[in-house]
C-alpha cells in the first residue's frame, strides 16, 4: 500500500508552492518515500516519521503561529522558508457535521 497524493489549491497555494518548487519536491519525497510501509504504519509513528524527516531536512518542528504572544497552542506542525505543513488526518469526529 503507498500513499497517493491529491492536491486541492486553496487560495492560490499551488502557485506558492510551484514558486519555490524545491520545496514542494521535498514535501512529495518524504510523503511518497519507499521505505514507508502503510500497512505497518499507526497515526503516531507515522508522524514520528515525518517529524524525522523534514527535521533533518531542515524544517522548524512545532513552531508558533503568531509571532506574539496569545495562544500557547496554536502552532503548525513543520515550517520553512515561510511554508507552513500541517499533518491531518481525517476523522469524522473533528469534521463539523451540517
Amino acid at each position: 500500500m503507498k500513499i497517493r497524493i491529491k492536491n486541492y489549491s486553496f487560495r492560490f497555494a499551488e502557485q506558492v508552492m510551484n514558486s519555490k518548487l524545491s520545496l514542494k519536491q521535498e514535501i512529495e519525497n518524504v510523503l511518497l518515500g519507499q521505505d514507508l510501509d502503510l500497512a505497518i504504519l499507526s497515526r503516531p509513528k507515522f508522524n514520528k516519521i515525518l517529524d524525522n524527516k523534514f527535521v533533518s531536512m531542515g524544517w522548524e518542528s512545532q513552531p508558533a503561529v503568531f509571532e506574539e504572544p496569545g495562544d500557547p497552542t496554536a502552532k503548525m506542525d513543520f515550517l520553512k522558508d515561510r511554508i507552513g505543513i500541517e499533518v491531518e488526518f481525517e476523522h469524522s469526529s473533528f469534521i463539523g457535521i451540517y
